[in-house]
């Protein structure tokens, strides 16, 4: 179920994009997010990262030990979803 637009989401967002350096992004999230919600988030673009560059379910699993319940998820959200793993991983290259 995709996120719908909402002005507490949009909040959020505008004070992510308001960050200008990666020191402001650690303190920031830090703030907002225990370590394992931005573990996770950090693994999923990881996996993300990998499926792009075409590599099978079981090199990702062997390289993340995500399970591939979870990387099938990331996959779906890659071919059907709005674009936005495919945006961030292009962008960072």
């Amino acid at each position: 179920m995709p996120i719908k637009q909402d002005p507490k989401f949009d909040a959020l967002f505008k004070a992510v994009l308001s960050l200008e350096s990666i020191e402001e992004c650690y303190a920031f999230f830090d703030d907002i997010c225990t370590i394992g919600e931005v573990s996770d988030m950090r693994d999923r673009l990881e996996v993300a990262k990998y499926l792009i560059e075409g590599m099978t379910y079981e090199q990702i699993e062997g390289k993340t030990k995500m399970s591939s319940a979870t990387i099938s998820r990331i996959n779906r959200c890659i071919q059907y979803g709005p674009g936005g793993y495919k945006m961030a991983v292009e962008r960072t290259k």
